[in-house]
């Protein structure tokens, strides 16, 4: 039985950065305790189902030490906008997965001839708020009265999500990766992020968050761009 020398230091950090602790694994992996103090070494067999546990290429664990894994974004919203030092591979996946989509999106556009949106990148931080609050009312016809009218948030929410699609948006919502319903979003981790482009911006919200969250990630998001 062929055994992986592999670095204690590449198992804890593929361990933590999937946000598990050896408590939620140990049943799957009883030896992964000794694994992490170089008792034991595990089976590549057992090292693929580990990778596929903690959402971690295989090629990572022949690694020395763990690579520095950059956010492919410079900014998003998160509860207390606090900053990620340690993106998880959830939502790194969601990350990569909605820049696919921008950049099938963009192409799409430009093969239909679509001129650029001149909203974006059209306010800087130095505008007065209450100005840009009531363009960009302005332009997704979604006005203070038009709010009141309807009756629940799920309401709300959907027909803020039509009126940012009609103005050359992509919206997403989802609470899960993809469609794996046993990989969900943490909103803990994340609330919602913005993909910048003059023809094919994107705005990605996390389903698992509260209706009136996500409201208001829509909302910061689209003032983003």
């Amino acid at each position: 039985m062929i055994r992986v020398d592999v670095k204690p230091v590449m198992l804890r950090w593929a361990r933590e950065r999937a946000r598990l602790s050896i408590e939620e694994l140990v049943q799957r992996f009883p030896k992964l305790d000794a694994w992490e103090t170089s008792a034991a070494q595990p089976t590549l067999k057992q090292l693929e189902g580990f990778a596929k546990a903690t959402r971690t290429p295989v090629g990572f664990f022949f690694l020395s030490e763990p690579p520095e894994e950059r956010l492919p974004i410079p900014d998003f919203r998160t509860i207390r906008d606090e900053r990620i030092r340690r993106p998880s591979p959830d939502l790194l996946e969601t990350i990569y997965v909605s820049q696919q989509r921008q950049e099938w999106y963009r192409d799409h556009a430009r093969a239909l001839g679509e001129s650029k949106l001149e909203f974006i990148g059209s306010s800087n931080s130095n505008d007065d708020v209450e100005e840009t609050a009531a363009r960009m009312r302005r332009a997704l016809e979604f006005d203070v009265a038009e709010r009141g009218t309807l009756p629940t948030w799920t309401d709300a929410l959907r027909r803020f999500i039509e009126q940012a699609d009609a103005l050359g948006v992509l919206v997403m919502v989802s609470g899960v990766v993809l469609n794996n319903n046993r990989r969900r979003l943490d909103p803990d981790e994340f609330r919602g992020f913005a993909l910048s482009d003059d023809l094919a911006p994107l705005v990605f919200i996390n389903g698992a968050d509260t209706k009136a969250a996500q409201m208001f990630t829509l909302a910061h998001e689209l003032a983003h761009l």
